[in-house]
């Protein structure tokens, strides 16, 4: 029985060591270099006294980022991947929720780290892969490990102001590999481009198939994003044939007309999750690409991945919404309503996840903990976790799955759940607001940002860029006199949003 998710990459190399394991444009990683390397940084941690605890690794995006992520688990530690890309004062939040003792980061990040309050040691991966790997250390290591053990974790919107620590341990990412791997028909065959971060769980897609199959993962880098020829190409030139995007980057594409200049050639499995396709932009890549598979993902960072997927199969017509499906097996979904009872055939209900796959909930955070992760209503005899994605769905006439939007404050956007609390509570920080509030426009997918204070809107702005991640940042930004409040004094987001669509 598979206890460790290492075990993927220790059958691997004993078929395919020389296969290119992970690679961006210049540089690539065998499964054997993957392997050396990552047990020589654990040998250094174990050997440095470093074990069970959180070990943040700040690279570029590189395939020696994946070592060290592997190199941490050798240890018996769980690695917390941050990037450069990430605001400086969350990744200062990050740092005051872990305590970290270490971190390893490369000779670009390296200057960087010292602008940081963090306090602990700092490594360079260049310096720590040199370490002679010492098999008994290991070894060690490997007989005291259980399934449950931490193995990462990733920081979501928190609506406090404070960003989430989600916890996953190797039980839960085998188990959502193994049913993500059967759903999407991975083998070793399986070429990979890779769109996500690495610091977000979307990249596991990628990352944890690869060591399992032998399969090879190419890092697309990010400014091929912002030229769609050129990505197209890219997927051509390394013959991919599988991608696990946010719908965003497959729109840019097909909007655009890229697909009428330049076709790719090879993909054969196209996943995409995180945002809804909008079916005119979906009919000009499966017009193109008619013998290609199309599945539509969807899943919470607190259930390890994705949690349900569809096949598209049939026909949809403009308007129509693609199905979120099915659970994937061993996870079971339930809709229930205001009264923790199961929703009726065609009834809108908050969607539940139970199953393996769910992660061990947010680190230094058990209230927050509690409040989503749960025990199942329908269950008083024995304990039975579920978690409340706070997401509404109901079932069609057809039996499907269909994701119709959120219940609360947390929005979906560029791919992303965001907290708009997280927002506001950013700008409450600021010297001289007296109330803000962020409300969403799903009509236009905005983020849009009402403040009564002292502070211009131009320097709003500016300081927002730089506490929040990209995909955070309002869109619009107004500054007002006075917060419209309901009639019991709450702040009246009706009112703001009817302002917003009202304005000339």
């Amino acid at each position: 029985m598979q206890i460790n998710v290492l075990e993927y990459l220790e059958e691997t190399i004993l078929r395919v060591p020389e296969k290119i394991a992970y690679a961006n444009e210049t540089e690539s990683l065998t499964f054997q270099q993957v392997f050396d390397n990552s047990r020589a940084i654990g040998t250094f941690l174990k050997k440095s006294g470093y074990t069970k605890e959180p070990v943040v690794v700040f690279m570029k995006k590189h395939p020696n980022v994946i070592a060290a992520f592997f190199g941490t688990v050798y240890a018996g530690n769980f690695y917390v991947p941050i990037d450069e890309e990430m605001p400086f004062y969350r990744i200062e939040l990050i740092f005051q929720n872990l305590h970290p003792q270490v971190l390893i980061c490369d000779k670009e990040t390296q200057k960087q780290v010292k602008e940081f309050s963090y306090q602990g040691k700092v490594y360079l991966y260049d310096e720590i892969v040199q370490t002679i790997v010492e098999e008994e250390r290991l070894s060690e290591v490997r007989k005291e490990a259980i399934d449950t053990d931490p193995i990462y974790i990733v920081f979501t919107s928190g609506s406090t102001g404070v960003p989430k620590g989600v916890v996953a341990c190797h039980r839960s990412v085998i188990d959502y590999i193994e049913h993500l791997s059967e759903v999407l028909g991975l083998n070793e065959e399986t070429i990979f481009g890779n769109q996500a971060p690495l610091y977000f769980d979307a990249c596991l897609k990628e990352l944890y198939p690869t060591i399992k199959f032998g399969a090879t993962t190419y890092l697309i880098p990010k400014s091929f994003f912002m030229f769609p020829v050129k990505l197209v190409e890219f997927l051509n030139r390394y013959q991919i044939n599988t991608i696990c995007w946010v719908v965003s980057a497959l729109t840019m594409i097909s909007s655009l007309g890229v697909l009428n200049k330049v076709k790719p050639e090879y993909l054969k499995t196209i996943a995409f999750g995180s945002e809804v396709f909008p079916i005119k932009q979906f009919q000009i890549w499966r017009k193109v690409l008619p013998e290609t598979t199309f599945i539509n993902l969807y899943g919470p960072t607190e259930a390890t991945g994705m949690s349900c997927y569809y096949k598209v199969e049939r026909e949809f017509l403009e308007g129509e919404i693609i199905p979120i499906g099915q659970p994937f097996a061993n996870t079971r979904v339930y809709l229930f309503n205001q009264k923790n009872c199961l929703v009726q055939q065609g009834e809108v209900g908050e969607i539940c996840i139970a199953g393996t796959a769910l992660t061990l909930g947010y680190y230094n955070d058990p209230e927050r903990t509690e409040q989503v992760f749960v025990q199942n209503p329908l269950n008083i005899s024995y304990p039975e976790r579920i978690y409340r994605t706070g997401d509404l769905g109901r079932y069609n006439e057809k039996g499907e799955l269909l994701f119709i939007s959120r219940k609360d404050d947390q929005i979906k956007h560029m791919g992303h759940r965001i907290e708009l609390g997280e927002i506001e509570a950013n700008v409450n920080l600021l010297e001289g607001i007296f109330a803000s509030c962020c409300i969403y426009s799903a009509k236009k997918d905005k983020i849009i940002l009402y403040y009564v204070g002292e502070i211009e809107k131009a320097e709003m702005a500016a300081v927002l860029k730089a506490r929040l991640p990209r995909y955070m940042v309002p869109n619009y930004i107004e500054q007002i006199e006075e917060m419209p409040l309901t009639p019991n004094g709450k702040q009246n987001r009706v009112a703001l949003k009817q302002r917003y669509e009202n304005r000339n």
